[in-house]
């Protein structure tokens, strides 16, 4: 009686593995609409600081969060256009 294949198995073929450094230098190497992987980090800064510009007058988080958002990917387009 055969033995079911492992679905997982390869059939004892080798592959390179593609390492998530490879990865990063594919998008690098492509440049298309390439944004930080921290821009939800940069964004939640801007906004902050924002909020500290209005003296801390609570209420307009999203408003903040909006402006801060705009900001940076008009950044991030410009650079990529350049």
């Amino acid at each position: 009686m055969a033995r079911a294949k492992n679905p997982r198995s390869n059939g004892g073929k080798t592959r390179a593995k593609q390492t998530p450094a490879t990865d990063l230098q594919l998008a690098s190497d492509s440049k298309q609409n390439v944004i930080p992987i921290n821009l939800e980090e940069e964004i939640r800064l801007r906004a902050y600081e924002l909020y500290e510009q209005r003296g801390c007058e609570p209420g307009r988080e999203h408003e903040d969060w909006l402006v801060a958002e705009r900001e940076l990917l008009s950044r991030y387009s410009q650079q990529q256009s350049a």
